[in-house]
């Protein structure tokens, strides 16, 4: 026999010996492999099939979960046509999310769905070599490892990787090492091996949908106090040159910011709320209060049709008598023309499920929606969950500026998690009724709705809510897409009416209205008329010059230092995108702060004596 033979014998001989030793890893149980597939439609069936073939051939018992995120371009349809047949260790179960949720909840779908003790994420392009798959067994059990991690830096891995993915590499890593500093040489290597408990306890508490998912992950893990090894992988990046927009590259900076606040300031990962499991699977009522029906309606149906949680009914409550969608969980109860809490109210009554989720017409749920709230309810002295409402992709682009004041930190302040997807999960005591799940036995003892306001009426369920001895939880997972007014006029006309409700509940509903963050607008209003006043008088002829120009820099340092802040917090790489925000912000301070004074100079609220009010009429 040559060298060169007996060379290839051995390599042969101790890559089998490696693959026996991940067989008897797994023993009888199997190994799950959880692969995202987002839009490659044109690599998915090759790519199934290269790795079935492989554990096929090696004789390794396998669960392969394939996981389409939404990607619209027939990813899908392939995967619920492939078929795996003649395979005696490899069996398939794919799973398709209608809409796109991001990496994280394409992940947390497929464990969801797979049952093995031994789970591997493995990104379904394929750039990895799965062949390695024996190398994270063997460094699992020889140092063991609760995790093992596929590491570009591994002195056995090979790597062709172009030059400008090297630099983004090395940069972020040295990122990483300097705000998180994980024990490890790499991240965001899209091959990982874990041990099940562990890798499910992370993803309980995972809060990152995109871009820092990887190492947020781990974060987690290490801070509970897995193990971590590394393995050795072949990475063929090929020709493609990857999305490094700047907007890309400030999100996963922002992200892993957030992920080392969490971890090593808030102590987040390690005393957050992870629910007990349920022990059923609860009929959910969804109800929508509408004036009729509309494509934004529409849009929030299909959405609704496509939930991963299947126990579901919706109820539609339109002011007149409206054509039903051909779904059996779908009703349309005419009420008339009232308020949307009367109309909610109805809903209630009317339904049949044990949680009451309420949902505006013009705002849609994210795939997993019903899934990721209703996990909270087997906790008894929960009584409601609520999640963002943020600006869809394809509103019109005044209405997504609406979107970007809202998002805004001096707008919003700390009720910013109201209007974006992230923050981390809490109890909170207001929560509007576009995105709210309550308990239908709290309802029932509360008498749902109140119905002599509006708006506010949601603001008053949740104080009768904490009245009830109940919590109120906030998910930054529980998503809903909901549809913005553009600037100018249709956005102040909605912020004045909350303002007004929010001035008034101030001295009348105090317990969950009189905070210090409502009255900033007013207190800012004050200030600029007294600006104004003292700009404009005179100069007193006893006043020397320099004293009165020094004057009048102290009471201008205010609205300088505001007039920066606004600038640096509303920044956008459009011209025009940065000053129409600019332009949203001054105008929603000035416009809150005014309402909310008249509010609570008020005697009544404008809807205690007006007959029936009609957000549309």
């Amino acid at each position: 026999m040559s060298c060169r033979a007996h060379g290839e014998h051995q390599q042969m001989s101790e890559s089998e010996e490696k693959w026996a030793l991940t067989r008897e890893t797994i023993g009888s149980d199997r190994l799950s492999i959880i692969m995202p597939l987002y839009r490659l439609a044109s690599e998915a069936r090759a790519n199934l099939k290269a790795v079935a073939d492989l554990f096929e051939r090696h004789r390794v018992e396998t669960e392969l979960v394939p996981v389409d995120d939404g990607s619209g371009d027939g990813t899908a349809e392939i995967l619920e046509s492939f078929q795996l047949e003649n395979y005696e260790h490899v069996t398939l179960k794919p799973v398709v999310c209608r809409r796109n949720g991001g990496k994280g909840a394409a992940l947390k779908a497929g464990f969801a769905a797979s049952g093995g003790n031994y789970v591997m994420l493995l990104d379904g392009d394929l750039d990895i070599n799965p062949k390695q798959t024996p190398y994270f067994f063997e460094e699992m059990v020889t140092k063991r490892a609760d995790v093992v991690i596929g590491s570009k830096r591994h002195p056995k891995s090979v790597v062709q990787y172009p030059w400008h993915r090297r630099i983004v590499s090395a940069c972020y890593f040295a990122f990483v090492r300097l705000f998180v500093g994980l024990p490890i040489t790499d991240t965001q290597t899209g091959m990982k091996l874990f041990k099940r408990e562990v890798l499910g306890a992370a993803l309980d508490r995972m809060l990152v949908k995109a871009y820092a998912f990887d190492l947020e992950l781990l974060a987690i893990a290490a801070g509970r106090g897995a193990k971590i090894a590394e393995a050795p992988v072949v990475i063929r990046f090929g020709n493609k040159f990857g999305a490094l927009r700047p907007s890309t590259v400030n999100r996963m900076a922002m992200d892993t910011l957030a992920v080392f606040y969490r971890l090593r300031v808030l102590k987040y990962y390690a005393k957050c709320l992870v629910p007990k499991p349920l022990d059923h699977e609860p009929l959910v009522s969804i109800v929508i209060a509408c004036p009729n029906r509309s494509w934004m309606l529409d849009e929030c149906l299909e959405a609704i049709a496509q939930q991963s949680y299947g126990m579901w009914e919706c109820i539609v409550l339109p002011d007149g008598g409206e054509k039903c969608p051909d779904d059996q969980r779908i009703r349309f109860i005419p009420t008339g023309k009232v308020r949307p809490a009367e109309k909610r109210n109805i809903g209630i009554r009317a339904a049949r499920g044990e949680i009451v989720a309420f949902i505006d017409d013009d705002a849609y749920p994210e795939a997993h929606w019903l899934e990721y709230a209703i996990k909270y309810f087997g906790e008894r002295e929960i009584g409601a969950v609520g999640g963002p409402g943020v600006t869809p992709p394809g509103d019109g682009f005044l209405a997504r500026i609406g979107g970007r004041v809202y998002d805004n930190w001096l707008v919003s302040g700390n009720y910013r998690y109201r209007y974006r997807a992230g923050g981390v999960r809490k109890d909170v005591e207001d929560y509007p009724s576009c995105n709210l799940f309550v308990r239908k036995s709290v309802l029932d003892a509360i008498g749902g709705y109140r119905t002599d306001f509006w708006p506010g009426e949601d603001t008053l369920l949740c104080k009768d809510i904490l009245d009830n001895w109940k919590r109120i939880v906030y998910d930054p997972w529980v998503v809903v897409f909901h549809h913005r007014r553009p600037l100018f006029m249709p956005h102040l006309r909605q912020l004045g009416r909350y303002a007004f409700h929010r001035g008034y509940f101030c001295k009348r509903f105090p317990s969950n209205s009189r905070r210090l963050s409502y009255f900033v607008p007013s207190m800012f209003v004050a200030y600029l008329v007294a600006w104004a006043v003292l700009v404009a008088l005179p100069q007193p002829e006893t006043m020397a010059a320099w004293l009165f120009v020094v004057w009048h820099g102290f009471v201008s340092v205010p609205i300088l230092l505001y007039v920066l802040l606004v600038l640096l917090t509303t920044f956008s790489f459009s011209p025009v995108a940065w000053l129409l925000t600019v332009m949203g912000v001054v105008a929603s301070h000035i416009w809150y702060g005014v309402r909310f004074a008249q509010g609570l100079c008020a005697g009544k609220a404008p809807c205690e004596y007006i007959g029936k009010d009609h957000p549309n009429g």
